[in-house]
């Protein structure tokens, strides 16, 4: 990727993309050389800094390109110009020439020769593209064709219409209960460190009494809009009062589907609650003593931001990189030729390899300092930044790890992407059968990358544990994975299934308050929309900062393993556990003896890494 950065750049694109260059190959703001073959080109544009466009407003949706002659000038027209006259008096005192290259500013009011040559008129007020010097038209309505196309499309929808129009009424409602949501996680987040003891029953209730309390909601209001006459509804909103009752109908009926379910899982699960209840509030300490990690997932965002950043640059660059050719209408453009054309399907492959790279790096951030925390017996003694300490380490030892891991997510990642590729362009034209099989395909891809970034976490635990490779931990990783199988479902399925419950709490929550703010509002629009914007980022919002409990919860699991290894809690060979779930332990080792399986099988059920690890 820094041979394609850099190979855009030395082939002229940067000069290109930041000055931009006319309808001849020129670029502006400094001298050119004569292109073979290319009338007007090798001129000297020192003085000359901006592009301006003949026709602006001709916009090609297909090929997403400006049909239009682009000169150099001067200075762009800050003030509309009706006129040729106008033209000709903008040259003279600006000393900006509108016209073509080869037409004097006195020959513009000449019909004859400024017929073609010289932009359409009335020529719009623009201003330049800051950091871009393109002259660009300041009012946007002047892309007549964009907007007759997107008015076009909304007016053949009248339901897309509605749905847009109760977009843009509820704006202020929508940012309001996106900033809900986003403190309702935090909120959590506090919860979770401080209270976690209480936090397994605490969520469980809420969740209860918000899912009835929801449905409750839901088909009460129905009930109530079904029941309201319709004769002082006017014609113009009796569609839109519809369409709210049987968005209101589909809502209960799917919240009724959703309560029923819920209230059997934790039907089953409810066994299990203790050990939740032990698991979370050792990760709750974890978060006391390492309150930074709460701040690791806007580490994260910061550096995919700056590397899709570079990124959508260096496309950019390739876009204007390589030799300049005449097209059919005679003018220049810039087109990379032979093998190095493909490049950008490997700058596509280097987006999907380093974004996964970096989230592995914040998994093994997030392992490395989980296990410094876990197998420190005197948590006083901790480093003064292990999450620092867990960096320095990646750096140091295990960037060829996560590069391999994310890799791999790579390799399964790119073959689904082109079959929805594939999906997306052949819809509506494939047999039932073939639809059939090809959606299978990206389901199972999606099923495996799934399982694979599941596996990569733990092996980046166990990396972070014993400091082994990647093969090496993945290995280990998956063998504690299959033994402990009843482990993993009670320690790791069940936490996560919690985490998930604080997240239907928050998007409840914030859906809730949305039906009760949208059902109220003055403006009587359709809200379905606006609902599913709001409930969607508050589930976005939730998953950013929940995910690292999660992660914490999984590296947890692994460490209890090594610890089990290593130590038996005698004299000289204490366990590194916290005692909340070292007495849990005991608890379950008497309670299978007591059940007459004894200590074999707990020593069957729960068992660490490979003997030949040493421990972190």
């Amino acid at each position: 990727m820094g041979f394609i950065c850099g190979f855009s750049v030395a082939t002229g694109a940067a000069a290109r993309l930041v000055s931009g260059y006319d309808s001849f190959g020129n670029i502006c703001g400094q001298k050119n050389a004569k292109l073979e073959g290319i009338p007007n080109s090798g001129m000297d544009h020192t003085h000359r800094k901006y592009v301006f466009f003949l026709d602006p407003c001709n916009l090609d949706l297909i090929n997403r390109k400006i049909k239009s002659v682009a000169l150099c000038v001067a200075a762009c027209p800050r003030q509309e110009l009706k006129t040729l006259s106008d033209v000709q008096k903008f040259a003279d005192v600006n000393g900006s020439a509108l016209c073509s290259y080869t037409l004097k500013p006195s020959e513009y009011t000449i019909p004859s020769k400024a017929s073609g040559v010289c932009p359409k008129l009335p020529v719009p007020a623009s201003a330049p593209i800051p950091f871009f010097h393109r002259c660009a038209p300041v009012n946007i309505s002047c892309y007549a064709k964009f907007a007759e196309a997107l008015i076009t499309f909304v007016s053949d929808n009248s339901v897309l219409h509605r749905l847009i129009s109760g977009v843009m009424t509820s704006k202020e409602i929508i940012l309001g209960l996106c900033l809900l949501s986003l403190v309702l996680s935090m909120i959590l987040m506090v919860i979770i460190r401080y209270i976690s003891r209480v936090l397994v029953w605490i969520v469980t209730v809420l969740v209860i009494l918000g899912s009835l309390g929801g449905t409750g909601v839901l088909w009460w209001l129905y009930a109530k809009q079904r029941k309201s006459p319709k004769e002082t509804v006017i014609p113009e909103q009796l569609q839109i009062a519809e369409d709210n009752l049987r968005a209101l109908l589909i809502y209960a009926i799917s919240a009724t589907v959703f309560t029923v379910i819920l209230f059997l899982i934790m039907l089953v699960m409810r066994k299990r609650v203790a050990l939740t209840i032990a698991l979370f509030h050792v990760a709750g300490k974890v978060f006391i003593h390492l309150p930074l990690l709460v701040f690791q997932p806007f580490w994260t965002f910061f550096a995919l931001v700056l590397f899709w950043a570079y990124w959508i640059m260096t496309l950019l660059f390739l876009g204007t990189a390589g030799s300049a050719v005449q097209n059919e209408q005679g003018f220049v453009e810039f087109r990379v030729s032979g093998p190095l054309q493909y490049m950008w399907w490997y700058h596509v492959v280097g987006l999907i390899w380093i974004s996964e790279f970096i989230l592995a790096c914040q998994q093994m951030t997030v392992a490395g300092a989980v296990v410094t925390y876990y197998f420190t017996r005197d948590k006083r003694n901790l480093p003064f930044t292990p999450i620092l300490a867990s960096v320095s380490r990646l750096i140091r030892y295990h960037l060829g790890t996560v590069a391999k891991g994310s890799f791999i997510i790579t390799l399964v990642k790119i073959p689904r992407m082109i079959l929805m590729y594939l999906h997306s362009q052949l819809k509506g034209k494939e047999n039932a059968c073939a639809r059939c099989v090809l959606k299978s395909c990206i389901c199972c891809l999606w099923c495996l990358e799934k399982c694979l970034n599941y596996l990569n976490q733990n092996a980046y635990t166990a990396t972070a544990i014993n400091s082994t490779n990647f093969c090496t931990s993945a290995k280990d990783a998956f063998v504690i994975l299959v033994e402990n199988a009843l482990r993993v479902a009670a320690i790791n399925t069940v936490g996560d299934f919690m985490l998930f419950l604080g997240k239907v709490l928050i998007v409840c929550s914030t859906g809730l308050a949305g039906i009760m703010l949208l059902n109220y509002q003055q403006d009587y629009t359709v809200w379905v929309l606006p609902l599913i914007i709001v409930c969607l980022f508050a589930f976005l919002v939730a998953h950013c900062f929940l995910s690292i409990y999660e992660m914490v919860v999984d590296v947890l699991f692994l460490c209890f393993a090594i610890d089990t290894k290593y130590n038996d809690g005698s004299p000289g060979r204490e366990f590194y556990m916290d005692k909340v779930l070292m007495e849990f332990v005991e608890n379950s080792r008497k309670a299978m003896k007591e059940a007459g399986k004894g200590g074999v099988a707990d020593a069957r059920e729960l068992k660490p890494m490979a003997s030949g690890a040493s421990s972190a």
